[in-house]
């Protein structure tokens, strides 16, 4: 019996174009195409077996992309009452608390790279002028972000 999702050719072609997407911006194969098909499926839980059977990947790649993908929290799982299986889901529902946690992100790296700037050699003027540069476009971002995103909210009703 297959566990395969039932998808269309049109929907099949968008998550190999996201695939492909998720993969320029870094992300291995089988993970970028999991975050597709959890993006694209009717619907929004899929089993292991679905998820494998559905993008036709071995068990180990399965295990290993949806493990990293848990890990680097892109996805979610639930279970149901009376069923041992693990349900994978997108983490779209929580977008906004990504968000606020992406804000956070760009301070401390801002602050890493100051750490780093100070302890830089003087005679580096090129490079750290750069560097100096990215922490300014960092803190500003730091600062602008947050209204910006309030200001969303607030348009939103």
């Amino acid at each position: 019996m297959s566990e395969a999702v039932q998808l269309s050719e049109e929907q099949r072609r968008l998550i190999e174009k996201m695939g492909v997407g998720g993969e320029k911006n870094g992300m291995p194969p089988a993970p970028a195409r999991i975050m597709a098909l959890l993006m694209v499926s009717p619907e929004t839980e899929l089993t292991f077996d679905q998820v494998r059977e559905t993008l036709n990947l071995s068990k180990s790649a399965t295990s290993n992309a949806i493990n990293m993908l848990l890990t680097t929290q892109k996805i979610d799982y639930i279970t149901k009452p009376g069923d041992r299986k693990r349900y994978f889901k997108n983490k779209i529902g929580s977008w906004k608390e990504d968000v606020r946690s992406n804000f956070q992100n760009i301070t401390r790296l801002a602050d890493l790279f100051e750490e780093v700037l100070s302890l830089r050699p003087a005679d580096t003027t090129e490079f750290n002028n750069k560097l100096r540069e990215i922490i300014a476009f960092m803190r500003f971002m730091e600062e602008k972000l947050p209204g910006l995103y309030r200001q969303w909210e607030e348009s939103q009703g």
